[in-house]
């Protein structure tokens, strides 16, 4: 998903709840969600983009990733696989379509020349410059990284695990009852104010069915569905 359109979908879902928790997944991540959330006293439960993918051997391997470096905040600097160091060597500033304003540091490798881990470290075949006259870089984001770092002890621990859980059951499950439970393929009308008129009549048909179940299982004012323990 687009992290722009992931933004404007995350405002305007926003603005007509009331939740002081916000669970999404990885599409939803980013500097400019986190800053509006932190904004609007909300706290994020968001899965990382790298959540599932940092957990594999080849993720924690790669040296050149910049989690994989060390970082001495002293010297404000990275320390290669090699001992090599990357300095600051440019902060970016940018804006995005909707306005937020986010900082990127980049850091260069002092000297790349007659590297062994060159081709490991260095990736990538868009780049004009010739690989062996091209230096390492790395483009980190302290805020971003510190947003990060704080949601993922969120959704770590057994409040977060709950919740990424039920938003599991309750999105993909709502969607799955649409299309098996009532047939739904596709819309029916075109244009953009008939689509969603429809997608509207499409939720209140769900939620209706939904509470009626509740009422007839005598489980009204249950939102979530608890954590099965293992054994």
């Amino acid at each position: 998903m687009c992290v722009e359109t992931g933004t404007v979908i995350l405002r305007q879902t926003m603005m007509q709840l009331k939740y002081q928790r916000v669970t999404a997944d990885a599409g939803y991540e980013s500097e400019e969600n986190y800053a509006y959330l932190e904004k609007e006293k909300k706290e994020a439960f968001i899965k990382p983009a790298n959540y599932e993918i940092g957990k594999k051997r080849s993720y924690q391997n790669d040296i050149g990733r910049v989690e994989n470096m060390k970082y001495d905040p002293q010297s404000d600097t990275y320390t290669y696989h090699n001992g090599k160091r990357l300095k600051v060597s440019k902060i970016k500033k940018e804006k995005t379509k909707t306005g937020y304003e986010r900082k990127t540091t980049i850091y260069s490798c002092e000297d790349c020349s007659g590297c062994p881990y060159k081709k490991e470290c260095i990736k990538g075949n868009h780049s004009k410059v010739p690989f062996e006259d091209r230096t390492k870089n790395l483009y980190v984001s302290r805020k971003f990284n510190q947003y990060r770092e704080e949601d993922l002890k969120r959704i770590t621990s057994e409040e977060g695990i709950l919740l990424r859980m039920n938003r599991s059951i309750q999105s993909e499950g709502s969607f799955g009852d649409l299309k098996e439970d009532t047939g739904f393929r596709r819309f029916r009308y075109r244009g953009k104010a008939n689509v969603e008129a429809q997608s509207i009549l499409l939720a209140i048909a769900h939620n209706v069915r939904k509470l009626h179940q509740k009422i007839q299982n005598g489980k009204t004012g249950t939102h979530l569905f608890a954590l099965k323990k293992s054994a």
